[in-house]
């Protein structure tokens, strides 16, 4: 029975620090925006994101089309 003294405030003490922890980041916006974070991940690249995005010619992650050079493949 002499573990309850020890056990009871310390579970007491522990729930404190986590509703101090959840207000800390309610205070901080961490919940303010949850939808932006999901359409962020399917957004396929930054010229959706940036209208006025220019990529400059080193930075071109597409691939490119193939290239026909005039031979006939069958």
């Amino acid at each position: 029975m002499e573990y309850v003294y020890v056990l009871l405030p310390l579970a007491l003490l522990l729930g404190f620090i986590g509703l101090m922890a959840f207000m800390w980041t309610l205070k901080s916006g961490q919940y303010d925006d949850l939808d932006g974070a999901a359409w962020r991940a399917i957004m396929d690249d930054d010229q959706e994101l940036n209208p006025n995005f220019k990529p400059s010619s080193s930075d071109q992650n597409s691939p490119q089309e193939p290239v026909d050079k005039g031979e006939n493949r069958t």
